[in-house]
């Protein structure tokens, strides 16, 4: 009988509650083979690693994904506290959002559409690739024995195209209102925490910013900011006696794009302590409060900080962040933060085997995917497990010296434990211990050979 190793059905267990008892143990064998399986992460792949390619009820595996009850929203409001509760149990929660192509192909994936490939497209080349959008809200924390922050996925959602819908008679549901949808539920999920958001430029919608602001606890959000945006002083107080609508907004005030080229313009100069992957890095910054407004969407007021390189490096740039008593300097430490959700696409599509699933049914893909994202979560808290028993340690070789474990060695450690403990200690009589190792041994080394 096939039986987990401590760390990881503890991990497991509070997850239990969404499924039945019948269930749940076909989810502990497709966790634990996903983990262990390289390569393309089908059910079929799964079973071949965990030696259960005879199992005459494999269907069960598969209906795991198409058809049982269970909530993936509510699974990834488990893992957001089991998150939040090692890393993050006290200030401020720090959230990255960005959407991910998943390039897929086959006539019976009904919500692909064509999309911008943000991976394969440049400043001079535009890319688009037919998949299916994702959109992922991360957890963004410092991991201590890896040296660096880290993204970690807990709410995938999948975003279809305007096409999909009218296809289907729906009215449609833009990329921004997911993400104001998402933000949403995470603060229900975390209330009395500070939230802030981190995201591109795609998110600097007037209705997400002001719905952000709005909440009974705000949401607090950073993305950038156009230079040509039309920025506005508050509104002053009403004249007594006028009659009429009161006034939104002020004065305008001068464009971003003016202040950077205005001589008289007075920069600041800061030190950012994790410039992307470049380190620490100095910047000359310019900030202060105003209010966006554009005809027919809300007002928005908010902290606006124009970055310059004063080596020329890189291009002007200007944020905003809807608390206007953020400081400046922490508004672009937050924002630089940013950077580590395109390290965890990278990374899950070339060890978690995200864009290698062959479901074609809907229920089936919309689980599958955020499934893999959130398998990312789980390899980093079973990593820190070992971590701090000094059982984690990065790859050395003679031409490469790494400083700190990365993801593929977290995922290593883990793989290890699991191997250890099936081949070791999988529970089967004295008599047939021995074939119960070699059985295993078997699998660990078909599932090496095949590996690509």
């Amino acid at each position: 009988m096939l039986t987990l190793p401590p760390e990881l059905f503890t991990l497991l267990l509070p997850f239990a509650p969404l499924f039945s008892r019948a269930v749940f143990p076909h989810v502990q064998l497709l966790v634990a083979g996903a983990l262990l399986t390289p390569g393309r992460r089908t059910v079929a792949a799964l079973l071949r690693t965990l030696g259960r390619q005879f199992d005459p009820h494999f269907q069960n595996f598969h209906r795991v994904l198409n058809r049982d009850r269970w909530s993936p929203r509510a699974a990834a409001r488990i893992l957001l506290r089991l998150l939040v509760r090692r890393f993050v149990p006290e200030g401020p929660v720090v959230l990255g959002l960005d959407e991910h192509l998943e390039r897929r192909k086959g006539k019976k994936i009904a919500a692909k559409g064509i999309y911008r490939d943000a991976a394969r497209s440049s400043k001079e080349y535009l890319t688009k690739a037919s998949g299916l959008r994702w959109l992922s809200l991360m957890l963004l924390v410092p991991i201590p024995w890896a040296q660096r922050i880290w993204a970690l996925p807990f709410l995938t959602v999948l975003a279809p195209s305007e096409r999909y819908h009218q296809e289907r008679g729906l009215p449609h549901k833009k990329l921004t209102d997911w993400a104001r949808q998402a933000l949403t539920q995470a603060r229900r999920w975390l209330p009395g925490r500070p939230l802030i958001a981190v995201a591109d430029q795609n998110y600097a919608c007037l209705a997400l910013l002001s719905a952000c602001q709005q909440l009974s606890e705000p949401v607090t959000v950073i993305t950038r900011l156009r230079l040509d945006a039309a920025l506005y002083e508050p509104a002053g107080p009403r004249p007594p006696g006028k009659r009429g609508r009161s006034r939104v907004k002020g004065q305008r005030l001068p464009a971003l794009q003016q202040l950077l080229q205005d001589p008289g313009t007075e920069w600041t100069r800061i030190a950012v302590a994790h410039w992307y992957s470049e380190g620490e890095r100095e910047v000359e910054i310019v900030s202060r409060t105003s209010v966006w407004y554009h005809s027919g969407q809300p007002v928005v007021p908010l902290r606006w900080v124009l970055i310059r390189d004063p080596e020329g490096k890189f291009a002007p740039q200007a944020l905003l962040c809807t608390d206007l008593t953020v400081e400046p300097g922490q508004v672009l430490s937050w924002f630089v933060q940013r950077w580590q959700l395109e390290v965890t696409y990278e990374e899950a599509r070339a060890h978690l085997g995200i864009e290698t699933q062959r479901q074609w049914n809907d229920q089936a893909i919309e689980r599958t995917t955020p499934a893999l994202f959130g398998l990312f979560s789980l390899v980093t808290l079973l990593a820190d497990r070992q971590a701090a028993r000094g059982g984690l340690w990065p790859a050395q070789t003679a031409w490469y010296h790494k400083a700190a474990p990365t993801f593929s060695d977290a995922l290593a450690a883990v793989r290890r434990q699991l191997w250890k403990h099936l081949v070791f200690h999988t529970s089967c009589a004295k008599s047939d211990s021995d074939k119960c190792r070699t059985a295993w041994l078997s699998c660990l080394t078909d599932a090496l050979a095949r590996a690509t």
